[in-house]
Order: structure tokens, then C-alpha cells, then sequence
């Protein structure tokens, strides 16, 4: 899924995506700081979600909805705001907004949001079993788990499982598994510095600080440790 993201301070956006990649790793997340950009990328791939801030330099948040959506009629749109005023709201709503979140953004409200739209919308949805699986891969990420395990709880055949995972996901289920692991381990390193690389990669789901390590250099180019000390 394409996900649009607009907001014209940096720091916003970079929060806004280390909430929502490690929860989604395979969503493409765009970026953009005013509305030109965020025009131009719309123009090249097709959105399906936007979270957008209101105040934006140039056309507004609100704007740059009406203009996304004139092309774009499946667009779902969500309003991000420091502001709680009711003029913003009754523009949203006309606008076909029914998502009107406040920052800070906080991480449950925001969780609950992306499994909303994720399951409303035709082009992102995954079938029953697969979603299934990858609620269970969420929650059951720093246990022991393997294909047939997972097969198990779903309730099918661990080939079929395997073959219809990389159908919708685009991935297998190993290698989903395996860089989910790693943006969690990305959060894990950023939001608990006091945690050793052991405890990170425990904490993960990795069973080896040394194939973690091996594994998050091979996805990153660098060790947790340098990842650490250049994101801090």
C-alpha cells in the first residue's frame, strides 16, 4: 500500500514513519513537506492513504485533500493538526475526512487507525488467513515461530500458507518475519538506550546476538550499535 505523508516540520514526518513502519514494513511510505511535493508524488504513484497537517506553507492541509481527491476519488485521507478547532472539523468532515487526529500522535490511536483503513480498503486488503497471520506474526514476533506453527493457529496447510503469503504479501513469510524483526529491533535500540545489543536482539525475537547482528548490519550497513549512536 502507498501511504503519503505531509507535514512541513521534519521531525513530524520522521515520527509519523517510525510509528508506522515497524507495524507495516512493506507499506511504501512517501514523503513530502508542502503541497507541490506532495501533488507531484501523487501524480506518479497512486496514494491510498494521506496523512496530511494542516498547516502547511502555501495550500493547506485541507486544500491539498480537495486537490488529492479530485484525482484521486479512492483516497482516503487522515487530518493531522496541533489545532483542536471545530472550523478545521466541519471542513474535514465535508471534505469526506473521518479520521481527525491531534498531535502529538499517540501510538494506540494511531494502531487502531491503520487497522481500520487497512481493512476497509479493496487495494490493501488480505484475505482472512493472511490476516490472521500477520496479527499473529505482530504479536508473537519475539517468540519462537516458525511456518508450520503459525500454519497451526490459522488452520491450513503450511505449503498452502507459504504460497498464498507470498501471493498477497509479496514476501515470504520468513523474510517478512525477519525484517519485521528488524524494525522492531530499530525501535527497541532507539527508545531503550539503556538496553544491551543482547537484550535488543532478544527482545526482538532473534535467538543469537551474533546472526542478529550479522542480519541488521546485511539490512541496514551498519551495527545495531552504530545505528544507535547515529539515530540518538
Amino acid at each position: 500500500m502507498n501511504v503519503l505523508l505531509v507535514d512541513d516540520e521534519p521531525l513530524e514526518l520522521e515520527q509519523l514513519e517510525y510509528l508506522i513502519h515497524p507495524l507495516f514494513p512493506f507499506w511504501t511510505l512517501y514523503k513530502a513537506s508542502d503541497s507541490c511535493q506532495a501533488t507531484a508524488i501523487s501524480q506518479k504513484v497512486k496514494i491510498h492513504l494521506a496523512f496530511l497537517d494542516i498547516n502547511l506553507p502555501g495550500k493547506s492541509g485541507l486544500e491539498l485533500g480537495e486537490e488529492l481527491r479530485q484525482h484521486n476519488q479512492d483516497i482516503e485521507i487522515i487530518i493531522v493538526t496541533a489545532y483542536q478547532n471545530f472550523h478545521y472539523a466541519k471542513q474535514s468532515i465535508r471534505l469526506g475526512v473521518v479520521d481527525y487526529m491531534t498531535k502529538p500522535v499517540i501510538q494506540s490511536e494511531l494502531n487502531d487507525i491503520l487497522s481500520k483503513y487497512r481493512n476497509k480498503m479493496p487495494q490493501s486488503k488480505y484475505s482472512h488467513v493472511i490476516h490472521d497471520a500477520l496479527t499473529i506474526i505482530h504479536e508473537k514476533y519475539a517468540e519462537k515461530l516458525a511456518l508450520a506453527d503459525l500454519a497451526a493457529e490459522v488452520h491450513i496447510n503450511p505449503t498452502y500458507l507459504s504460497r498464498r503469503f507470498h501471493d498477497e504479501v509479496g514476501v515470504s513469510f520468513s523474510e517478512y518475519l525477519m525484517q519485521y524483526r528488524i524494525q522492531i529491533s530499530k525501535k527497541y535500540l532507539l527508545s531503550h538506550p539503556d538496553w544491551s545489543i543482547s537484550t535488543v536482539s532478544e527482545k526482538s525475537g532473534f535467538n543469537s546476538q551474533h546472526y542478529f547482528c550479522t542480519i541488521f548490519r546485511k539490512s541496514t550497513s551498519q551495527t545495531p550499535k552504530e545505528y544507535r549512536e547515529k539515530e540518538k
